[in-house]
């Protein structure tokens, strides 16, 4: 998945956790004032607290992300006027979503009748009232709001931010010290400062690439691209932005954490005028409870963007129809800075229209997970559908490029992206599966759109063309992985992981005796490399060879014993020479590994064989 979001908050199915008391205390009173006091003079005590209490204190309290307190009148007098602007332009409260049926979890967005009445204090001169009016405060409590974690994390070492320049992404790599499987029920993050980070997006890399990238970066973090490997978890968006908390999550809906895998953590922050500190640490709350339904990320968007300078309203559309029916349950959608509007739709079978979200001033500062205080049934057939409008013109202020110069579609800020993701949580397992399937071309399409456009400008990336080429071979198409595999071993011959990666391309597109000359190749370089032994194997067991299969299955075994691929292989291999009782054996090793899907079913799938005594 090349497209990079800023993603923030956990799948919140049940409500959202209750960080700010104010809000529900306020709720009522805030109508009740509002309309009781539509002619009378306005005061800080008895009618502007209320709002500030509940639509601001999750930012703006004593050490809280936002610059300062609204929690007092002195504190929140110099500032009137601020104020008014801030609300009255909608900068301020940062929700950009507008309302939907049943509304938003942690909705901040202000009425048109609260901002009147704010501009009505200000317009009064700002009075404080009676102080026996003021409701007592929202209590903030310091520390880990989800309670205490069961573990705790941070970067290796803080990244010195410098105090001059634009915004600055960086990419922080976490080795996780968990040594099985787990199940996470809540996430969360701690920015460490919040004068200057603004948002973070959180992915899991269960591989080793992220971490090479971070190694090779002598400063705290990378600067550069997500690895495609960083993925974010079994359909949960993980992240923060300020203000927002992420619940714990119901039983059965947490999400599996594989042994030794590491967290990638992109912070979006702000330069403050002076070097400044930044060192975010991350909480984890565990469940022994497995997940009982798992949700999926359907992300519409086109990454063939390409925008004319001057264009002011360039549009990109994007559809996918639903084959099962789902539960829809958050919206994130993702842009740069020229977009300008962000708009999502489901169309049902009998031809109703349900908005999904509209914002009609994006912001890329503030870019949120709208969940749903409603999650809502689509049924099959549903057309899902997105559209995002673009500014290219000088008369966009948020425009980077001034003159206005094309762009085109790409991760960097100054490219553009435009997605919509989707949140659903299908019915069962099975319908999980079939969502999947009939949506993961569709994605990864777009995805080789996007890296041919990365390579186009960074023809000698070698990650780049092994991730497209990955792509490829999921899409069925051998004979392009191998070009970009090929391609990856001239700029980097030295690599035994580059010359495994084209074997294994090669044998998808039949080319076997070039395949097991790149495995031989990579078995020169690194001596003992169990993943081209096993693939060595499956070469001699597709021509016949069993015994040879054999030896070369049982190195790789011998050279790391937890090797499932090389385990179930080994049981093919077994069985083709008649041993069913020792391919069984093989076969309840590699499942007692809990391995994922689809390599679970197909493990089942052969014991049942062996047990019928039968290769197919």
């Amino acid at each position: 998945m090349i497209g990079a979001f800023t993603g923030f908050g956990a799948f919140a199915r049940f409500g959202a956790f209750a960080r700010f008391d104010a809000v529900a205390r306020f709720g009522a009173f805030l109508l009740v004032a509002t309309v009781a006091n539509a002619q009378s003079p306005v005061t800080f005590s008895r009618d502007v607290a209320p709002i500030l209490f509940a639509r601001c204190a999750p930012c703006h309290h004593p050490g809280g992300s936002a610059p300062f307190s609204l929690l007092t009148y002195e504190s929140t007098k110099p500032r009137a006027s601020l104020i008014s602007a801030a609300t009255r332009t909608r900068f301020m409260p940062p929700w950009k979503a507008e309302p939907v049926p049943g509304g938003w979890v942690g909705q901040s967005r202000l009425s048109d009748a609260e901002i009147g009445l704010l501009q009505r204090w200000v317009d009064g001169g700002a009075v404080e009232g009676d102080p026996r009016d003021l409701p007592s405060p929202p209590r903030i409590a310091p520390g880990w709001q989800l309670g205490k974690p069961d573990l705790v994390v941070s970067p290796a070492q803080a990244f010195t931010l410098p105090g001059g320049g634009t915004d600055v992404f960086r990419i922080f790599v976490i080795p996780l010290p968990v040594d099985r499987v787990r199940y996470v029920r809540g996430l969360e993050f701690r920015s460490g400062n919040p004068r200057v980070v603004h948002h973070a997006n959180i992915r899991v890399d269960k591989t080793r690439a992220s971490r090479r990238a971070d190694e090779a970066d002598p400063e705290a973090g990378y600067d550069g691209l997500i690895s495609r490997s960083a993925m974010y978890p079994d359909g949960h968006f993980l992240g923060w932005t300020p203000g927002q908390a992420a619940p714990i999550l119901p039983r059965g809906l947490a999400w599996r954490l594989e042994a030794n895998s590491d967290l990638v953590v992109e912070l979006h922050m702000q330069p403050s005028g002076k070097p400044e500190e930044v060192e975010p640490s991350i909480g984890l709350f565990f469940t022994d409870d497995p997940p009982e339904r798992t949700p999926l990320m359907l992300r519409l968007g086109r990454q063939s963007i390409d925008i004319p300078p001057g264009e002011a309203r360039y549009t990109t559309t994007d559809a996918f129809v639903l084959p099962v029916d789902v539960d829809v349950v958050a919206v994130q959608p993702h842009a740069h800075y020229r977009a300008r509007e962000a708009h999502g739709t489901a169309t049902l079978p009998d031809g109703t229209v349900r908005r999904l979200i509209d914002i009609t001033d994006w912001d890329f500062r503030w870019q949120h997970v709208y969940r749903y205080a409603a999650p809502f049934t689509l049924p099959k057939g549903t057309r899902l559908a997105m559209q995002f409008v673009f500014d290219n013109s000088a008369g966009n202020p948020r425009n980077p490029d001034q003159p206005p110069a094309r762009v085109r579609w790409g991760q960097r800020s100054r490219d553009e992206m435009g997605d919509l993701w989707i949140q659903a949580l299908p019915k069962n397992d099975a319908d999980l599966d079939t969502l999947e399937r009939a949506f993961r071309p569709k994605v990864l399409a777009e995805d080789v759109f996007g890296y041919e456009r990365e390579i186009e400008r960074e023809p000698t990336d070698v990650a780049l063309h092994d991730d497209v080429a990955q792509i490829y071979l999921q899409l069925g198409r051998p004979f392009e992985a191998v070009a970009h595999f090929e391609a990856s071993a001239r700029l980097n011959p030295a690599s035994a992981a580059t010359h495994f990666n084209l074997g294994t391309a090669l044998v998808v597109a039949g080319r076997l005796d070039q395949a097991q000359a790149h495995f031989n190749e990579a078995l020169s370089i690194r001596p003992g490399y169990p993943q081209a032994l096993n693939n060595l194997g499956s070469i001699f067991l597709q021509r016949g060879d069993a015994g040879e299969a054999l030896r070369h299955f049982r190195e790789a075994i011998r050279l790391e014993p937890a090797n499932v691929e090389a385990l179930a292989n080994l049981a093919r291999a077994l069985a083709a020479s008649g041993d069913f009782t020792a391919a069984m054996d093989a076969v309840q090793r590699a499942a007692k590994l809990a391995p994922p899907e689809p390599l679970a079913s197909s493990l089942r799938e052969q014991l049942t064989l062996y047990r019928q005594r039968r290769t197919r």
